[in-house]
């Protein structure tokens, strides 16, 4: 991800989710160093993934297909993507929080190997108020390649 996919990346966002991130969220993972990436297609930016690392953690804050591009397995190799570059760096665990009410998103994460590790009251905002996250960690040396 680089500046100029900012503008389709938001766009995405605001596509993809009642309450998305802001245009500036994602230019400051840019400016802080994170590690963002986007999935392209000849039509544009058709997914993305924001990674932060830090204090031998790697933390997944945003995974995003395009929806007519879900379940075809291009979200699975952006997350094994972030998740190989982090492990590559000497990170050891990877967390993520994910809606309680997101079985896809879930399912997937638990496809790696994810386990949920606990959850966050309230932590999403939701059209009747708030909503739980469950929080997952996958330790990254259990990660294969493949």
């Amino acid at each position: 991800m680089a500046a100029p996919d900012l503008a389709q990346v938001a766009a995405l966002e605001r596509a993809s989710y009642a309450f998305p991130w802001n245009d500036q969220i994602f230019s400051d993972c840019l400016r802080v160093g994170y590690h963002c990436m986007v999935v392209e297609t000849p039509a544009g930016v058709a997914g993305y993934a924001v990674l932060s690392m830090g204090a031998g953690e790697a933390h997944v804050l945003n995974l995003c297909i395009e929806q007519a591009l879900r379940r075809h397995g291009i979200g699975r190799d952006l997350l094994r993507a972030v998740l190989v570059h982090a492990r590559d760096r000497g990170i050891r665990d990877a967390f993520l929080e994910v809606r309680r009410s997101n079985t896809s998103a879930i399912s997937l994460y638990q496809s790696f190997g994810f386990e949920c590790v606990g959850q966050r009251r309230g932590y999403y905002q939701a059209h009747d108020g708030r909503e739980d996250a469950m929080v997952f960690r996958l330790e990254l040396g259990a990660l294969a390649d493949g």
